[in-house]
Parts: C-alpha cells; structure tokens; sequence
C-alpha cells in the first residue's frame, strides 16, 4: 500500500436509515478502490463490512465497520455505521474521528425517521454532509417524493449536484450538472438532449449555491454569471464545512452507478483531517473489539505526528505503555500491514494493552489527552443474572469484557434494588449481549424487569420516643431517644404540638446531609439539661441513616426528612453508642410510620418523534403508562410528542413504540424528578412489600 500523507486522507462516515444500503455501497467504494476485486453482498453474507457472524445472521449492521478505499491517489477512509437506532454508539465513534459524512437516503423512502434522528445527532456533531439517494433502480423508487421530503427537512441546504436519468428498472445513469456530463455505467458521456435543460436549471443553482460562501466567487459570478468547475468545488467545500449545504449525489451501490462519480467528490471537496502533521506522535481508539484468530483488536485515528512500527506510545492518565509491533490498515475484516500511518489516517493494531475505546496514545512525556466519546445515554433497561448461581462470577466477566467492546452497554450491580442492571439503546442491543453471552461465553442467562428504585418520604409532622434497655448479666445497654420528624421543605419551624402542648425547640447543633441517593436529611440537636450527652448525636444520627438506607414502607432509600431530637435519657454506667444506635433507628421508624409516609417514583421526560400517522397511537400508548403529555409540534414532516412517565411504565418502551409505528419512530428519556405515586400503586406496592417480607421470614 502507499504511504498517505495527511493532505491525502478524507475519513467520511456512511448514515442512513435501516436498510438504505450503506453495506452495499461502502462495498461499491471499496471496488471501485481496487480494495476488493469482486463486490459482495448482504444476501451472500460477504460483504467486507457486515463480516460479524452475528451481522450475517441477521443481515445487518449491527458494528460500526472501519473500510478504506484508495482512490486517484488518495486514501478514503469509510465507516459504514449502524442504521438502527438501538446500535447508535457505532455513529458517535464515527463522528469522533470523521471529518464528514455521507447521508445515505432510500429512493423508496425518502427521508425517514432514522435518516433525521442521524441528521440532528451529526448537525450536533458539525459534521458536514454529503447526500446520497440510493437504490433509485428499485421498484418503488420515486426521485420527486425524495426532492419534495429532503426540501422539507433540509430546506435551503439542498443542493442537486445530479439527478437520475429514471427510476425503477429503467435506471441507467446520472446527469451531473457540476461536470455537465452524462455517467452511464462505466462511460462518460455528453448529457443526451431531453436533460439539457434540467441539467442548465440544476447547474443555475448549484453555482449560485457556491458562490454565497465566498465574497471573491459571489463578484465573479455577478460579473460573468458563471464559475468554473474548480471554482464551484471551492465554494461548496466552504459551504459543506459550515453546514449550510447539503450537496445531492445519486447512486446504486448494487449496481455500482454514480460511485466512482462520488468518490471523485469526496477526494477533491470533501474536508481533509484537521490534525497536526508535525509534532509528538498521538492516537485516540475510537473502537474495541476482539476477533477470531487475532484476539483483542484497537482501532485508531492518528492524531498527530506519524505512527510508525516498533514505536512506543503511553497512556497520559495511567502512564501504561505499549510497543506497536504491527500497525494495519483496515477493510472490515481485510488488514493489510504497513510501516507508517500519517497524522489523520486511521488504522488498527492487536493486543494493546491500553485498548480501550476512547483511549489516547501518546508520545512518553508529551502529555497529549483527548477528550473521550459522549454517548447517549441508555434507552432500556433490564436486570440479568446467570441462570446458574456459581456462574455469577464468569456473568460478571464476560459483562465486563462486553461492555469494554460496546461503552453503549452499561453494567451495573445497586446495591439498593440488589440486582445486576443491564443498560442498553433498546432490545434488539440487549437481546445481542444475551446471543454472545450464550454463544461466545457459554452462559445461560435470565433478563427481567428490574426493580424500580422507589423513594420513601412523609408529608406530615409526628412524634416518638424509643427505649433500648439490655441487661444480660454483664455490662448493661441504655438509651432513650425522643424525637420529632417533618417534611425538609420550605422554611426552618422550631415550633411544634408535642405531646399536646405547644413547645419551642432550641436548636444546639446541626448536621445537614446531601443523601448519595438524592434529597437530603436535616437533623438537629434540641436537647436540653443535659438528658442526652452530646457524644452520643453522632451515634442517633447514625441509627436514623441506617433506617433511611431501608425504608420502613418498601425498604426503598428514605429523603427529604427533618429530625429534631429533644429529649432522652442516659444511664450513668450502661448508656453505650450502640444503645443510642438502636434508639434513634427505631424511634425514627415508628415516627416516620405516623407522619404520613408517601413512596416516590423516579420520572421520566420523554420525546417521541414520530411520523404523523403514528401520532395518535403514540399518544394514547402513552397515557396508558400513566404518562402525562405536555408540548406537541412538528418538525420536518414529523410529529414532536412530549410527556413526563413514570419509569415503571417504561419497561420494554422501544419495543413497543416501534410496534406501533411499525419501526421508523424513534425516542429519547431522562430522569426528571421524583413525584409521589397515586394511591392505588401505594396500596399495591405496600401489600407486595408485605407478602415478600411474610416470606422471607
């Protein structure tokens, strides 16, 4: 292979909707690259890309493929992402270390759902885009549905730069209005005469497209109505960087019509890396994985410098070092090795010890660390255990190992709801660590609702006292707690009903906690005389965050609590801390119990994007967990529906939203706040607590 220098190297990433053909046209680039003699295909499971076996089982993207493709004189280096929603990690990478992308949209479809949740998360991103209208050879192939979707959701930014002779089977070729010529299979041809004037109405546009992004270009074209082809490429290159132009390409990757055409684009206009060429020598993984008969396999972007084999790189945050032995430049699952890798190419390297994603790599002292990958968060949620209790440890391992491939797959053991919570971008992901835990691991494994991490609080005031007295021979245990408990809310009140008589509480001392689980607990010292030593506080305060940490309703986290202690008892010889442990545990117990107790739920804000049709399905789907609906709009052809739900409600959510609107809906959720649950699941929470505790005993 030749050695790329930076100026050489465009990384572009493939999105798209499911089934766009990304795979198949990441297959066309790397044919018409001469990095693959024979293109395969998704149907004969060999395709360089989607090589997983789990991908050739499903006959989808399922990881984000590194490719490349060297073309006149440049090398291309692709990554065909995931188009389903529940693998987005893939695309996160991508964005991390590409510096555009080609947008791949459907000619059956148009824009869908999945093609605008990609364009948000890439605008985000600023990553500019090219658009590919793919499949234009297919039945139901429509070039006018797909103009009239791509103006509503991209508006001005469009820009044809070809437009299909047909659609459907007579579809041959592409006018290209920026060359002025007709691409019709492998030839290059002059535009026949029936597109003339199309081809002079679209090339109008595309110039004066360019030139609003350069002063120098717009002077020009005033003057003599035109630019040249150089000149254009100029301008729009400006304009895709910026985000303001969305220029239109049309292709078959099965076919391999127009590739070769947009490979030429992306070569002369697309951005090149923006990295330091000079300097120390810096790499960022961007991805993990372990493969059959290499083991654990790093891919790469070089950041800066050059990387070359036999160099010695070190982690910056952990100070681990590692010798590239070997360095390949990656096709799916084609590595061809090379000696050095220039700043801006990507490549991979085996058995790292610093290898996982979102790594840097740098030279010994040169202190280099990029920021890691931000990825969405979690979707669905599930608990897991091994259906065998002496396999836990090897569960916990291969979660381990998993999660170090994926960072999209969250693993966590609470220690409050006493589960192993499995957390992923829905249940097609899930359901695929379940197919390699039991395939690849050899474990049988059991995934269920989890439990949900209620809270426990009162809303009234009340009052009550406990003795702990223990006499068993030896030495003696004495305490007596006096206390009163209230809502942590609004302005401090000293004064209270205690006993029937009104009484004003003086404040001694004071501990305020920010509980780990969220809210708090004030607790104040109103002793007076003398009836409790002030030593033995910390040992009441400690008695009451015992009992917080196992609510008295549920046994959830207890919060936002006030407790004024004000009154007790000691004994010269046998008061102990451990007796004022007990004393404030129970007293507090038996308060909370007759101050009105309420169970909280966690909730949800929840945004559902939908197309239109779907709408009133979504919405009542959503009412039926319990939701609580709140601003609707649209944008872009889709409906914006917005509701706060409880989590309860939302097990197995994607699932069900994507029956409903048979696939193309799409949503995101994150914790709101905490609010009292309605008294019928009260009831029902309660009876459920009772009967597990009747059984455990």
């Amino acid at each position: 292979m030749k050695e790329y220098q930076t100026k050489e190297v465009r990384n572009v990433v493939l999105l798209g909707a499911t089934k766009s053909g990304k795979t198949t046209l990441a297959e066309a680039m790397l044919f018409e690259g001469k990095v693959i003699s024979r293109m395969g295909s998704i149907e004969d499971k060999n395709t360089l890309s989607d090589s997983n076996e789990l991908e050739k089982i499903n006959q989808r993207s399922i990881y984000a493929t590194p490719l490349y493709s060297e073309f006149a004189g440049s090398k291309i280096n692709i990554i065909d992402a995931p188009g389903s929603d529940d693998f987005i990690g893939g695309a996160y990478s991508a964005f991390r270390v590409c510096e555009s992308g080609v947008l791949v949209i459907n000619a059956q479809q148009g824009v869908e759902v999945g093609t605008e949740s990609f364009v948000r998360r890439a605008e985000a991103q600023k990553l500019p885009m090219i658009i590919a209208v793919n499949q234009l050879d297919a039945d139901k192939a429509d070039w006018d549905n797909v103009q009239n979707s791509m103006k509503e959701t991209f508006g001005g930014k469009i820009v044809n730069v070809q437009f299909p002779n047909a659609c459907g089977a007579a579809f041959e070729g592409v006018i290209d209005v920026l060359t002025m010529k007709y691409y019709k299979g492998g030839e290059v041809l002059d535009i026949p005469a029936e597109f003339a004037d199309q081809a002079e109405e679209y090339r109008e546009q595309l110039i004066e497209k360019a030139a609003e992004f350069d002063d120098a270009l717009m002077e020009k074209y005033f003057e003599e109505g035109s630019l040249s082809e150089e000149e254009t490429h100029s301008g729009l290159g400006k304009g895709i960087v910026s985000g303001d132009v969305y220029p239109v390409f049309c292709v078959c990757g099965k076919k391999d019509i127009g590739v070769k055409r947009l490979l030429e684009f992306i070569k002369d206009v697309a951005p090149a890396p923006a990295v330091k060429e000079d300097g120390p020598t810096s790499i960022f993984i961007y991805k993990n994985d372990v493969e059959q008969h290499l083991g654990e396999v790093s891919y790469f972007k070089v950041m800066s410098g050059t990387l070359t084999t036999g160099m010695d790189l070190e982690d910056p945050v952990s100070g681990g070092k590692d010798r590239f032995s070997a360095i390949y430049a990656v096709a799916g699952s084609k590595k061809e090795p090379v000696t050095n890798l220039h700043a801006g190419d990507f490549g991979c390297a085996v058995k790292l010890k610093n290898s996982k994603s979102s790594t840097t790599l740098a030279a010994p002292g040169s202190d280099i660390v990029y920021d890691r990958i931000q990825y969405p968060a979690p979707k669905y949620r599930c608990a897991i255990k091994a259906k065998v209790q002496q396999d836990d440890q090897k569960l916990g391992d291969a979660l381990k190992k998993i999660a170090s491939q994926d960072p999209t797959v969250v693993v966590e053991y609470s220690k409050e709801l006493r589960q192993t919570i499995l957390s992923g971008n829905g249940e097609q992901h899930i359901n695929i660590v379940k197919w390699r835990l039991n395939n690849e691991f050899g474990l049988e494994v059991e995934l269920f609702a989890p439990k949900v991490p209620y809270r426990e609080t009162i809303t009234k005031v009340a009052s009550a006292q406990y003795r702990h007295k223990k006499q068993s021979g030896g030495a003696g245990q004495f305490g007596e707690v006096h206390l009163l408990v209230c809502p942590a809310e609004g302005e401090l009140n000293t004064k209270f009903m205690i006993n029937g008589k009104e009484t004003q509480l003086n404040i001694k001392s004071q501990d305020i906690t920010e509980l780990e689980w969220g809210g708090k607990l004030e607790f104040y010292n109103c002793v007076v005389g003398g009836a409790i030593d002030l030593g033995f506080m910390p040992a009441i305060l400690k008695g009451i965050k015992e009992r917080m940490v196992e609510g008295p309703l549920t046994g959830s986290y207890a919060r936002d609590i006030r407790v004024f202690v004000y009154d007790g008892k000691m004994h010269p010889v046998d008061s102990k801390e451990i007796a004022f442990i007990i004393a404030g545990r129970n007293a507090f117990r038996e308060a909370f119990r007759n101050a009105g107790p309420k169970i909280l739920e966690p909730i949800y804000n929840v945004e559902v994007m939908t197309p239109s049709e779907y709408q009133g399905a979504v919405m009542s789907d959503l009412q039926n967990r319990r939701g609580m609906l709140g601003d609707m709009g649209a944008d872009k052809g889709f409906a914006i529906l917005k509701a706060r739900v409880p989590l309860a409600e939302l097990y197995r959510y994607s699932t069900t939203l994507s029956s409903l609107t048979a696939g193309s809906a799409t949503f995101t959720m994150e914790f709101a706040d905490y609010q009292p649950v309605p008294g019928d699941v009260q009831s029902k929470l309660l009876a459920d607590y009772a009967a597990q505790e009747k059984d455990e005993d």
